[in-house]
């Protein structure tokens, strides 16, 4: 499945569990950061597993240079139930993710964001006190990242994520 081009330019609120900690993240939780990346994700999607190594080593990357990230999973559990709550907070632990993964039960945000497969990825720059613009939606990130960080604008073209549906 391939996603659509984003047509939000802000991030949109959301309010979501960590499975892990059980801590709830909102948006807001973000705004000391200049930049904030938003990945859509899952513990079964192929185009996941593939990249869940690298995702981990570019949030290690790049946290300390300034960027948050979190992972956000928004599959049903009624289909998919590996990809439920007590499964999302085994792969953090597994995979030591240094960011927060949180559970969209409801889907509402992943719609809210216009993702509809795994991987997703938005990258969002900090546009004044508690906003963020979407600068680049698209899975190869790490020159978007470089430009948000260095405050330089972002090229290039970008391309729709492709991967599994979002169930």
């Amino acid at each position: 499945m391939e996603s659509q081009s984003a047509s939000m330019t802000r991030a949109p609120d959301f309010d979501l569990p960590d499975p892990l900690t059980w801590k709830t993240w909102k948006l807001d939780d973000f705004e000391v950061y200049p930049a904030l990346l938003v990945m859509f994700i899952c513990n079964h999607c192929p185009y996941v597993i593939h990249l869940k190594e690298d995702i981990v080593k570019l949030a290690n990357n790049y946290m300390p240079k300034g960027l948050a990230v979190v992972a956000i999973s928004s599959n049903s559990v009624e289909t998919h139930p590996q990809d439920g709550p007590s499964f999302m907070a085994e792969e953090a632990t597994t995979y030591k993710y240094p960011f927060p993964y949180l559970y969209d039960e409801t889907q509402e945000v992943a719609k809210a964001y216009g993702a509809v497969c795994t991987p997703d990825f938005y990258l969002f720059k900090k546009d004044g006190r508690r906003s963020f613009e979407l600068v680049y939606h698209d899975w190869d990130i790490r020159e978007a990242l470089d430009c948000t960080l260095s405050g330089m604008p972002v090229s290039g073209s970008q391309k729709p994520s492709i991967g599994c549906s979002i169930k």
